[in-house]
């Protein structure tokens, strides 16, 4: 049986800027087809990563191979799309006029039927007219996709594509990212902050620190470490945590409640707290995001 060829594997790679290391040392494996959330804090060299994996920076060591092949081959860089910092659209020229002006910079065939192709994904067939400098942040950020979707790639690489969108505006980015990995087949590298959102898509994560790989790991093996919880509002918290305390091994004040982690049985904590005369305004079952699962990593680490 062939083993199946991931879109991008990277090994040992380095990148320093004046003597510092914004890269040291990375691995880094994302497997085809999937939407690879892409973690870390300001400056930890995710933008970096993505700049070198589409050849703006040169690396000081390492290899990047896409589709099993050099990044630096021809014919795997065709089949790589990215928006990376801004879409670079002429703000006075229409939508479709920037799209044209790319199409025709990639050389592709058949550009009326691509660019009609691109617009429908992300959703923009009905504005094509519309000027750069009039479309609101989100359709700005759907023109930058739509421009690195053109000639079909293979590999999407985004760098922040929600930030600073609405609520509507990340709930269309994210149908978006998902018909292009299940229709197209488009394994699509997506870094951000926000990850809530991301947490809703991804299917793989990697957790970057300081120029580092720290971990990486799949959707469902992120579910499993994530610990379950049930939280506890009271009117009298103070009493509430003594209470559940005396009960129960592991529990918390955290967020503005009282959680108990590792107990599956709710009506067990309220039978407890109610024979103790505290009766709970809120009880409920949950389970740790990315989001606290990202940060108590950091917090281990930094403690470490």
């Amino acid at each position: 049986m062939n083993e199946k060829i991931n879109a991008i594997e990277i090994r040992g790679l380095t990148k320093s800027f004046r003597g510092l290391y914004a890269l040291d040392r990375l691995d880094m494996t994302v497997p085809a087809g999937a939407i690879y959330g892409f973690i870390g804090e300001n400056g930890s060299g995710k933008s970096t990563t993505e700049k070198l994996i589409c050849g703006q920076l040169v690396p000081d060591k390492g290899k990047i191979r896409l589709f099993g092949k050099s990044y630096k081959n021809p014919g795997v860089r065709a089949r790589v799309g990215a928006l990376i910092e801004n879409a670079g659209c002429f703000p006075n020229s229409t939508v479709y006029q920037n799209l044209m002006m790319q199409a025709i910079n990639l050389n592709l065939k058949n550009r009326s039927e691509e660019m009609q192709r691109v617009l429908k994904i992300v959703r923009m067939e009905n504005n094509a007219g519309l000027k750069f400098k009039k479309c609101s942040l989100g359709m700005k950020q759907r023109i930058g996709i739509a421009m690195a979707l053109l000639g079909d790639p293979a590999l999407l690489i985004l760098d922040e594509p929600i930030n600073g969108l609405d609520a509507d505006g990340m709930r269309i980015m994210r149908e978006i990212l998902v018909d292009i990995t299940q229709n197209s087949g488009c394994t699509v590298l997506i870094s951000s902050h926000i990850l809530g959102e991301l947490e809703k898509i991804a299917t793989h994560y990697g957790i970057i620190r300081q120029g580092k790989m720290i971990e990486e790991l799949t959707a469902k093996e992120m579910e499993s470490r994530s610990r379950v919880f049930t939280s506890v509002r009271a009117k009298d918290m103070q009493n509430t945590f003594l209470v559940l305390r005396h009960f129960f091994r592991n529990v918390r004040a955290e967020d503005g409640c009282v959680r108990v982690y590792d107990v599956d049985d709710t009506e067990q904590i309220a039978a407890r707290l109610m024979e103790n005369g505290i009766i709970p305004n809120e009880l409920k079952k949950n389970k740790i995001g990315l989001e606290e699962y990202y940060t108590q990593l950091m917090s281990r680490k930094e403690a470490g």
